[in-house]
């Protein structure tokens, strides 16, 4: 098996982990993340790397849930996110359990089709970086979409959120990855 198809498949591993996390919490909660800003879910996405850097720089956590349910929930937070910014936030949860998983669905996989662009361009160069450096990495990411949701999503020359969140993505999925599967 090619490198690449190593990563595809373990990019789909993490899907299906992601995916059912996701499921899972539409039949406890439906879609009442719906009423959530996008700028809501920027906020909730750097509480869980915020608290990944911190059990990092510390060594040592009190809640008894490690570092890989916050690379999950920040992949799930991302996807949703996504999603907000294509329908706007609604005041009433308005996505049925099929219709939600459709669209994870669909931006887990736009996510997958910029990675496999960008690895054929880096070579895998993530394999070798720390997870503390991906952490780094979404919260610089976070940083940068709070400063474009401030200027009411304008940018001068840069990528807009999308395509940060897409980044969130792959960056969480790669730690997943190195956690999980390696």
């Amino acid at each position: 098996m090619s490198q690449e198809e190593k990563t595809n498949q373990q990019f789909e591993q993490i899907k299906e982990i992601c995916l059912e996390i996701f499921t899972k919490k539409m039949q406890d909660y439906g879609s009442a993340w719906r009423i959530l800003r996008a700028s809501s879910l920027t906020d909730q996405i750097f509480i869980k790397a915020q608290r990944i850097r911190s059990i990092q720089d510390k060594g040592t956590q009190k809640i008894d849930e490690g570092i890989k349910p916050e690379f999950i929930g920040i992949v799930n937070y991302s996807v949703m996110a996504l999603v907000q910014l294509e329908l706007g936030h609604a005041s009433q949860p308005d996505l049925s359990a099929d219709k939600a998983k459709s669209k994870y669905i669909h931006y887990y996989d736009m996510a997958r089709k910029l990675m496999q662009d960008k690895n054929h361009d880096y070579g895998e160069a993530w394999r070798e970086m720390r997870i503390s450096s991906l952490a780094d990495i979404i919260l610089m990411k976070l940083l940068r979409i709070k400063q474009i949701e401030d200027n009411q999503g304008k940018t001068t020359i840069s990528e807009g959120i999308d395509a940060n969140y897409f980044d969130i993505i792959n960056y969480a999925v790669f730690a997943l990855i190195k956690l999980e599967l390696e």
